[in-house]
Order: structure tokens, then sequence, then C-alpha cells
């Protein structure tokens, strides 16, 4: 018998590195908002830009690899429409998101207090936590649309 060959689906290989981008730019995130200011707010501040840039980068991308043309979220409707609510949630969350993190860059850009420096760490964990479940849901509607053992073989 002759050995079947297995092609990876180039989608989901960019889907698979996307989503490790969007992790890795959380982390970052996370780390400069954890980070000690030792006193000077200019540095921390900067840190946190530059980590919120990086991560709005990976969220547009991310956006649009599921909802672009020939996206993710075309094609789990395509092949399971029994999930284009769940689709349609992801779709929503990814405008709050947006916001949100607008929301936090807006508010990290005048970081001249300690308490600027704890609305910041406040709003990043929202968001933080935001994009955690929203990851979360994601995978769960991939392994939904493609994986789900419907039984019946007996």
């Amino acid at each position: 018998m002759d050995a079947v060959a297995f092609a990876p689906d180039p989608g989901l290989d960019v889907l698979r590195r996307r989503r490790a981008e969007l992790f890795e730019s959380m982390s970052a995130l996370r780390q400069a908002l954890d980070a000690r200011t030792s006193g000077c707010l200019d540095t921390w501040s900067e840190w946190v830009e530059v980590a919120l840039t990086e991560l709005s980068a990976d969220l547009r991308a991310h956006i649009a690899i599921t909802e672009g043309p020939g996206g993710l979220h075309r094609d789990v409707v395509e092949v399971a429409p029994r999930l284009c609510h769940a689709v349609d949630r992801l779709a929503r969350e990814h405008v709050e998101m947006s916001a949100m993190l607008e929301r936090l860059r807006w508010r990290a850009r005048p970081v001249t207090t300690t308490q600027d420096v704890a609305d910041v760490r406040s709003i990043g964990a929202a968001v933080l936590d935001r994009l955690a479940r929203h990851r979360r849901r994601g995978a769960d509607l991939v392994f939904e649309a493609y994986a789900t053992d419907i039984g019946g073989e007996t």
C-alpha cells in the first residue's frame, strides 16, 4: 500500500503563525504593564506604548485573516453553517477589542502619576483578559467546525 502524503493547509499555517504572534504581543504587553516604574514613568510609558503598537498591529492582522476575503470566518460558515452566530460574535468582539485597545492607547499616553499607572494597568488587564477569552472562543470555533465527531458509526 502506498503511503498517503499529507499536505498541510497553508491557510491554517498562516492562522497558526498569526495566532502565535498575537499571543507573543499579548505577553509583551503583560510584561510591560507588570514592569516596575522605578520612578521613571516616561520609560515605563514608552515600553507600554511599544507593546500596544505591536499588539494593535497583530490584532489588525488577526482581523484581516479571519474576516477578510477568503478568511477563516467565511470558510467556517461554509463548512458549518450552524456556527454562523459564533462567527458573528467573534466579529463583534473584534470591534470591541479594537475600541478597548484604542482606549488603552489613549489612556497610556499621558502617564504622569502613579494613579495613571494604576489606571493603565487596570484597563490593560481587562484588554488582555478579553483577548485571551476571544482566542479561546476562536480555537473552539475551529475545533467545532473541523473536528467535531458526530458519531453514528455503530
